[in-house]
């Protein structure tokens, strides 16, 4: 926090989100080439297989989603506070929890995929490719909910360049991968979907394995050593201010996922090429919405440390920070996006139709990530003082209430493009319901370090 507190909001700020913004990006890099490789080189019923897939995975991993960022709260203000024993409190409870969680999805994942895609409307042509995706990815879905929980440990303490530079080595792996095990590269069986999900595990996988090896040989305060042995337990105070803080956001993740679902179940209604567009288009808004993502991220990493250290007065110039680089680097992605959609496209459809169909998706939808950007920014601020309820509420409120409904009431008048509109529409109601639970609520209430509560 004293680093932060040297230099100027927007400056710490900007330094922090690009190396994040960059690990979302490479992040994506190994799906993107699956995609590009199974839609160009395979087939285009492949690439629609594994987009029907991630809906379903999403909705699974929710709720580890919920922990970590729960976890990088109460890292953030234990760090800001130089609690360092604490630290080690807090990620032997979240491990250790993650750790079951991560068994009890993959034995619930591995089991019912089938059902869940039939559910869901998969088209019969491609749910068996999408099964194997999926069962594949389940099993090792424990050891892969521990890497990225070690990620957000990291990234609360305000080090977004250590989780960036072993996503470079994953991303690299994955890209050599990909390709060999899709397509049978140097006598290796051509995998096809299976090669696509195999060569996304294994190269996490190792990654995970070098960035420990690293952490302990650095001497780092979060490495994982024989000490963190006697932290892997239950911590009840921990863990129910973990489950405070991540029960919200894993609930509202669901609920995002679940929508997301409700929309595919719509998109599939319109045939595999539908499918195969949405899964296009997600691929480049995906890309789009990661400087959103990573500054909702770093405002709340910055906001909890804050409140750690007792500056609390910080608070109102992070939140005007982030909301300014928001719109300014999502401006700029956008416009080139934009100008580059149908080449962009190209990467993932050869089909002239479907390529058309996605082009006119994304041009109904692109500029409202930049809505987006905002919302993320402000929830973001709030959540890092541990004040999840409402946020989570009101986002709840925007999917199902205005997303959902308008998604069905515009898809029979409007086509699947009423669909795509239905965004825009979520968007602009969910920055109106937070910003003003945050003016005339959130921004006058006093902000304490949870973990000083008793």
């Amino acid at each position: 926090m004293r680093q932060i507190s040297q230099k100027p909001v927007w400056k710490a700020l900007f330094f922090f989100v690009v190396p994040l913004m960059l690990s979302n990006m490479l992040q994506s890099t190994s799906t993107t080439v699956s995609s590009m490789l199974l839609g160009r080189m395979v087939s285009l019923e492949a690439l629609a297989a594994v987009s029907a897939f991630f809906p379903v995975l999403f909705t699974l991993i929710a709720f580890i989603i919920g922990v970590g960022s729960g976890s990088s709260v109460l890292i953030g203000q234990a760090y800001g506070a130089k609690n360092y024993p604490q630290l080690r409190v807090i990620m032997g409870t979240t491990l250790t929890f993650t750790f079951v969680l991560g068994v009890l999805l993959a034995i619930l994942g591995g089991t019912f995929t089938r059902e869940v895609l039939i559910i869901i409307k998969t088209p019969v042509n491609i749910i068996d490719d999408s099964m194997i995706y999926g069962r594949i990815t389940f099993v090792a879905l424990p050891v892969l909910f521990l890497y990225a929980v070690y990620t957000t440990f990291l990234r609360g303490t305000g080090d977004s360049r250590t989780p960036f530079y072993f996503l470079v080595f994953s991303t690299i792996l994955s890209l050599i991968l990909t390709p060999a095990l899709i397509l049978g590269w140097a006598g290796l069986p051509a995998l096809g979907v299976a090669g696509a999900a195999y060569a996304s595990v294994v190269s996490s996988l190792t990654a995970f394995i070098v960035l420990l090896a690293y952490l302990v040989k650095v001497n780092h305060p979060l490495k994982f050593d024989s000490t963190m042995l006697e932290h892997l337990s239950i911590n009840t105070r921990v863990l129910k201010l973990l489950l405070k803080i991540g029960i919200p956001t894993s609930i509202q993740m669901i609920f995002i996922s679940l929508s997301e679902i409700a929309v595919l179940s719509l998109v599939n209604s319109y045939g595999s090429s539908a499918t195969a567009a949405y899964g296009a288009v997600n691929q480049v808004v995906s890309y789009v919405e990661m400087p959103a993502v990573s500054m909702g991220i770093a405002v709340s990493v910055f906001g909890s440390q804050a409140i750690g250290a007792g500056e609390v007065s910080r608070l109102r110039a992070i939140l005007r920070a982030g909301v300014f680089l928001s719109y300014a680097v999502g401006g700029l992605l956008i416009l080139g996006t934009y100008l580059s959609g149908r080449e962009v496209l190209g990467l993932f459809l050869t089909d002239p139709a479907t390529l058309e169909m996605a082009y006119r998706l994304l041009v109904i939808n692109l500029w409202a990530d930049l809505i987006f950007g905002n919302i993320t920014v402000l929830s973001g601020l709030m959540r890092a003082s541990g004040n999840v309820f409402w946020p989570t509420t009101l986002s709840i409120v925007s999917i199902w209430g205005v997303l959902v409904p308008a998604a069905y009431f515009l898809s029979p008048r409007m086509g699947i493009e009423g669909i795509w509109l239905a965004y825009p529409i979520q968007f602009a109601a969910g920055l109106l319901l937070q910003f003003g639970y945050y003016y005339f609520f959130w921004r006058n209430k006093q902000h304490n370090t949870l973990l000083a509560k008793k």
